[in-house]
């Protein structure tokens, strides 16, 4: 499952346009999860994202907005990912090989089926599909998928951080580049890239549910719900999983580890539940991280 937030994320952002369906705000209890991170002259905020989100979703409660008006800079996963001709750019400088075979010849012959009507659901066909790396064509089939959420990076979290943080005249960084984002699935061997893309036809078929599930349980910051979606849906393949989220939640710990001040770090939910997940990784480091909400 946290491949598939992490797929939403990604396309979301930077490859397809915003769909314009409004869709119902979920409930709202407690907030999404917000911590305090401590170690020596470091006094900041770890903060749980959804990229992008329906309209008229409330998330900015007292809590969060006083650890943003406290912070003295935003962190986010990768700051130049809001810059989309740079990122689609490199999208498609990472994301084409040529000479590489048809889309339905990449999986298994029992999985081609279902990968053709994902396509056709999502208005997508292999034609357009099959100059991309397996990698690519997955998130861009995920980004087809998601067509119908009736969600907008425009609406997402970090959309209104990078603009209360400009307005504050407060500087934006990040953890990692885009292109370091892309390289997590650019250097996977083929056959991982193959089993990416199975796993995103399976998961497009309840994507809306799934989704839903999600945003209410980010809302209330039930991070035990988040968790438990972690558990019941189809596990990633672990050498995606190592590439995608563990291996850059090291690198992440990395950059977090000679920070000073008092920073707002933003990054998906996604990335704070299961094996290896942040919140741990920097409490292993020494870190004092406690749930303020």
């Amino acid at each position: 499952m946290r491949l598939f937030t992490h797929f939403l994320a990604l396309c979301a952002l930077t490859l397809v346009a915003a769909c314009s369906k409004e869709a119902a705000p979920p409930p709202t209890q407690g907030g999404p999860a917000l911590w305090q991170v401590q170690r020596g002259a470091l006094n900041g905020w770890l903060f749980g994202t959804i990229h992008v989100l329906p309209r008229n979703v409330t998330w900015e409660n007292q809590a969060i907005t006083d650890a943003m008006a406290k912070a003295d800079r935003l962190v986010l996963e990768a700051a130049d990912l809001q810059d989309e001709q740079k990122t689609l750019a490199l999208f498609e400088q990472m994301g084409r090989s040529p000479g590489l075979p048809p889309l339905e010849t990449r999986v298994p012959k029992g999985e081609q089926a279902a990968l053709d009507k994902a396509m056709r659901e999502g208005g997508t066909n292999t034609q357009l599909l099959s100059g991309y790396e397996s990698w690519a064509a997955a998130m861009l089939l995920s980004a087809a998928t998601q067509q119908g959420l009736g969600v907008s990076q425009d609406d997402g979290v970090e959309s209104v951080l990078i603009a209360a943080f400009k307005k504050a005249g407060k500087p934006i960084g990040g953890l990692e580049t885009v292109e370091r984002q892309f390289a997590a699935f650019d250097t996977l061997p083929e056959a991982a890239q193959s089993r990416l893309l199975v796993q995103t036809v399976h998961e497009s078929k309840d994507m809306k549910a799934l989704y839903d599930r999600i945003l209410t349980a980010w809302s209330r910051g039930d991070m035990d719900a988040i968790a438990k979606e972690d558990e019941n849906g189809e596990q990633p393949d672990p050498m995606v999983e190592e590439a995608v989220l563990v291996a850059r939640n090291r690198d992440w710990v990395k950059a977090i580890a000679p920070m000073t001040g008092r920073p707002f770090i933003a990054v998906g939910a996604g990335h704070l539940t299961g094996r290896e997940n942040l919140v741990d990784l920097l409490k292993a480091k020494g870190f004092t991280v406690t749930r303020v909400q």
